[in-house]
């Protein structure tokens, strides 16, 4: 197979009847540590606006099991990626995923803007850091592919075009980011995570790569101190450089999905998607997303 074969292929498939298909080749074949780094700069992100971050830090899921709600956020999401929606592994994770979200006071507009975290952010990072820029097959793909699993979740008013999605996440920011204590105690305790992955002699230059990483908005609405341009500047280098290396090397063969990720380390001998995640008392601690319409979720 020749470097861009697998994007030829996908430039020969239905972006809308195929969506969660090429979705899956994007994320598990082309751009694995991508989308991971990605995503996880997308859920990053949600802490930033008070209403989210708050209850975040009240649940203390991310302050108290750091790990555990990472490993179960990753493989629940993934598990829809890797098997489908209309799967049994697909059905159960987004059974669970709902379970958990159905008890908490989230505004329909939170979860809105969480679900365009998702389809944006990934965009965004793989235009800057990829070995290759998005199709736009792939663009429509992901935006289908999220619409679905909103409708799954009983999101409203999802947006329709990854244009809304992106002009729905940028406003939502600049109306509601801003300054929680509790939401900063969440944003050290996942880069504390982060930086757990790694040797500890490592922990301070992970630290500092990963505030190299943020915009303004975030390091603002954490008040974290702006790293040097000079920080800023080698550290998205040494990125961009990773991608330009991986373009040199052959196409992947076989798919790589969350729960091969050397960061998933709660459950080394197994899971089962039924048992990930909390089992919240409704109002006391959990998730911070309220599934608002029983009906429509699996």
């Amino acid at each position: 197979m020749k470097r861009f074969e697998r994007l030829e292929q996908i430039r020969r498939m239905d972006p809308f009847r195929e969506a969660s298909e090429i979705y899956r080749l994007t994320a598990a074949y082309e751009f694995p540590w991508d989308f991971t780094r990605a995503l996880e700069l997308a859920l990053y992100r949600t802490y930033a606006v008070p209403s989210i971050g708050r209850l975040l830090a009240e649940t203390a899921e991310l302050t108290d099991r750091p790990q555990k709600r990472y490993d179960d956020t990753s493989l629940l999401l993934d598990a829809v990626v890797e098997h489908g929606f209309g799967s049994e592994q697909g059905r159960t994770a987004i059974r669970r995923i709902n379970q958990m979200h159905r008890s908490y006071d989230i505004s329909n507009d939170d979860m809105r803007y969480v679900l365009c975290t998702f389809v944006v952010m990934p965009k965004r990072w793989i235009d800057a850091y990829g070995w290759r820029r998005l199709s736009r097959h792939e663009i429509v793909a992901s935006t289908v592919h999220y619409r679905t699993l909103g409708r799954h979740m009983g999101i409203k008013d999802i947006p329709e075009s990854y244009e809304e999605f992106e002009a729905c996440l940028d406003a939502y920011e600049e109306a509601h980011f801003g300054w929680d204590e509790g939401a900063r105690r969440v944003s050290d305790a996942t880069i504390d995570l982060m930086a757990s992955w790694y040797p500890r002699p490592l922990a301070s230059l992970l630290r500092a790569s990963t505030l190299a990483l943020l915009d303004e908005p975030l390091l603002r609405a954490f008040r974290y101190p702006a790293p040097s341009s000079a920080t800023r500047a080698l550290v998205r280098r040494a990125v961009r450089a990773r991608g330009r290396a991986v373009r040199l090397l052959p196409p992947r063969r076989s798919p790589h999905f969350a729960r091969q990720n050397r960061e998933i380390r709660g459950y080394p001998n197994g899971y089962r998607l039924e048992e990930l995640g909390t089992r919240p008392v409704p109002g006391v601690g959990g998730c911070p997303v309220r599934h608002i319409d029983p009906s429509a979720a699996e």
